[in-house]
């Protein structure tokens, strides 16, 4: 089969679209999800407000995981003005808000979507979803590992 040598192939690319840091697991559930995709050879971008960015540079200071981040309206700007775009996008959603953003991303980027979607009232959350995209859903709070184990279930970077 003739195909791309691996320098070749084009660098897939996921966008991180991170809420209000007011559930504590997005932090940790981001950082994660930024290791699981860097070792699946996809450039993990975060968007965000400052604080949910704030909160991923203490957390990782020598940026071993965290590599781009940027505002969220900046991010959202680039996609609408067609200067950038991503193969995958995951948006963390814990209130109305959230889905709003998944929606807004469904519409203006080429990107497969996923909902990571937690919090104490995740099942709602979940009803509210009208759009197309793939849910990946916990009643996580404080404990990430119930979504952990479900998002590595999906393991969205494999696919």
């Amino acid at each position: 089969m003739i195909g791309l040598a691996d320098e070749e192939k084009p660098q897939r690319s996921a966008l991180l679209v991170l809420g209000c840091p007011q559930v504590p697991v997005q932090t940790s559930i981001a950082l994660y999800l930024i290791h699981r995709l860097r070792q699946a050879g996809i450039t993990p971008v975060v968007a965000g407000n400052r604080s949910a960015i704030t909160l991923l540079v203490v957390a990782d200071p020598k940026r071993h995981y965290l590599g781009e981040a940027l505002d969220l309206d900046r991010a959202i700007d680039q996609i609408t003005e067609k200067k950038r775009d991503f193969d995958l996008c995951f948006v963390f959603i814990h209130n109305d808000a959230g889905v709003s953003y998944a929606a807004t991303m469904g519409v203006i980027s080429r990107a497969r979507l996923y909902a990571l979607i937690y919090g104490e009232h995740y099942d709602e959350l979940v009803a509210s979803i009208e759009f197309p995209c793939q849910n990946i859903a916990a009643k996580a709070v404080h404990n990430p590992m119930p979504l952990k184990k479900i998002l590595d279930e999906v393991a969205p970077w494999a696919a």
